[in-house]
């Protein structure tokens, strides 16, 4: 099964010592979709945050690398939030989403779309059963 991973779960390693993929993998994940904007913001971060921050996003731009980053020319270009990119990338391959963005949890919920999460700050939960 495939999941698309936000700028915040490809921080997640740092942050909580969580082994992402690990995780993803006994979820039945096999397949890690990361959108060219994500690795942007990452790297973003890494350039304006300083301390832990700073490092967990030059870990999740290292980590992007064991994924499948995916360029959408259009929504690259002209759309501004990631989350709208996440959305529609995810909808496109009937992926997951890793998010623990609360907003976009929401959203993606509402429109069917799986959510994994971290839970408790120590492995990953989904909102549905896909398995």
């Amino acid at each position: 099964m495939k999941v698309v991973l936000d700028t915040n779960c490809l921080m997640v390693p740092m942050q909580f010592n969580v082994d992402i993929f690990s995780e993803l993998l006994r979820l039945g994940y096999t397949e890690y979709l990361v959108p060219f904007a994500v690795i942007k913001e990452l790297e973003n971060l890494a350039a304006k945050s300083s301390g832990r921050n700073k490092n967990a996003a030059r870990m999740g731009v290292a980590l992007s690398q064991k994924c499948k980053v995916v360029e959408l020319s259009w929504e690259a270009e002209h759309a501004k939030d990631a989350d709208i990119i996440i959305e529609n990338l995810a909808a496109r391959e009937g992926a997951a989403v890793f998010t623990n963005d609360r907003a976009l949890k929401k959203r993606l919920s509402s429109k069917g779309i799986t959510v994994i999460y971290l839970r408790q700050g120590r492995y990953l939960e989904t909102t549905k059963r896909d398995l």
